[in-house]
């Protein structure tokens, strides 16, 4: 291999390097913008609300409202039912207690 061939070859072989460090700088420098920049402003809390909010809570506490009174009321029927049990089974016990003793 003469002198020219080897520093063509060299020469060759430098700029596929010079390629390739150059399409390693260019990944490397896609890659920094694509990362966002840090947030530098302060944002002021949002004042006010929409209305369809407060819609929405004013339809949620009705709801609530409506299931706490549907509890008390079984609630009550319940406390009715129990009464009413204890009535009768203490009317059952005295009478049995009555004939047990004749």
């Amino acid at each position: 291999m003469s002198d020219i061939e080897k520093a063509s070859a060299e020469a060759v072989e430098a700029a596929r390097q010079g390629d390739q460090f150059a399409m390693m700088l260019a990944a490397i420098q896609a890659a920094k913008e694509s990362q966002p920049a840090p947030c530098q402003h302060h944002q002021a809390p949002a004042v006010g609300g929409s209305a369809g909010k407060w819609v929405a809570i004013g339809i949620g506490g009705s709801f609530l409202a409506v299931s706490l009174a549907v509890s008390v009321v079984a609630f009550a029927i319940g406390a009715v039912a129990l009464t009413v049990c204890v009535v009768v089974l203490r009317s059952v016990w005295a009478d049995f207690a009555a004939n047990r003793k004749d």
